[in-house]
């Protein structure tokens, strides 16, 4: 595979706010005249729109980051409809996730793209089958890693256990997000200094919890102006890495 330009963005576990900076981090791409484009590798859980088209908030935001029509680019080979561990959801449907099908979607979206904002979905580890983990995808593929930090209780030991993942996979860890959820944790500020301090890294920012008229409803994807928002919070690690 030819070397490929972007982002593998991880976080420290599920619903930790992968999406809204992978989208941030396109959309602050875009605005650098850079044609960016979003990548996932497998998406667990659907819902349909008015129109009963079946749809996944991940794919539907990293698609409207990117500027695309609906259906115009496929951006995730596999297309899960339960909420779940996907290697799990596979197995019970009968579907094998491929390391090399996911490879060979990734490499179209590199043939049509400038640089590419891979999301991952879960964690560093989760399983792609029984053999693979999205840390042999993120290996194959070779982009510097962005870990994003949902701010919550216990995310200072999710957070340095990942880094460890990711140094042990002989990968370039570019920089790290510190995510607000809904609710501000508790010594907010004294955690992020931690951090700070134990993650070898830059810190490219911290995004508040989103204003209520910018948090999304279930089983939709983020508006624009939700990922607007975000952008103006983080930043893109230094270009030299890219």
């Amino acid at each position: 595979m030819s070397k490929a330009s972007g982002f593998f963005v991880t976080g420290t576990d599920t619903e930790v706010g992968k999406t809204l900076v992978s989208a941030a981090l396109i959309l602050k791409l875009r605005n650098q005249g850079l044609n960016a484009m979003g990548f996932k590798p497998v998406v667990a859980g659907t819902y349909q729109n008015s129109n009963g088209s079946t749809l996944n908030e991940d794919i539907e935001t990293l698609r409207i980051a990117s500027d695309l029509k609906p259906g115009q680019v496929d951006l995730c080979p596999y297309v899960l409809d339960t909420p779940a561990a996907p290697h799990l959801i596979a197995s019970k449907q009968g579907i094998c996730l491929d390391l090399d099908t996911i490879l060979q979607a990734f490499q179209q979206i590199q043939n049509q793209s400038d640089l590419i904002v891979v999301e991952g979905a879960g964690g560093f580890l989760v399983p792609i089958n029984d053999r693979e983990d999205l840390g042999n995808l993120a290996q194959q593929i070779a982009l510097p890693v962005i870990l994003v930090v949902g701010m919550k209780l216990g995310c200072i030991n999710h957070a340095l256990l990942t880094q460890e993942a990711i140094k042990v996979r002989g990968l370039k860890l570019a920089g790290w997000v510190a995510n607000s959820l809904s609710i501000e944790m508790p010594l907010l500020q004294e955690n992020i200094t931690s951090l700070q301090s134990k993650i070898h890294a830059p810190f490219l920012g911290l995004i508040p919890v989103l204003p209520k008229a910018l948090q999304k409803a279930d089983n939709s994807p983020y508006s624009i102006e939700a990922l607007d928002f975000a952008a103006e919070h983080i930043q893109i690690p230094n270009n030299k890495i890219l």
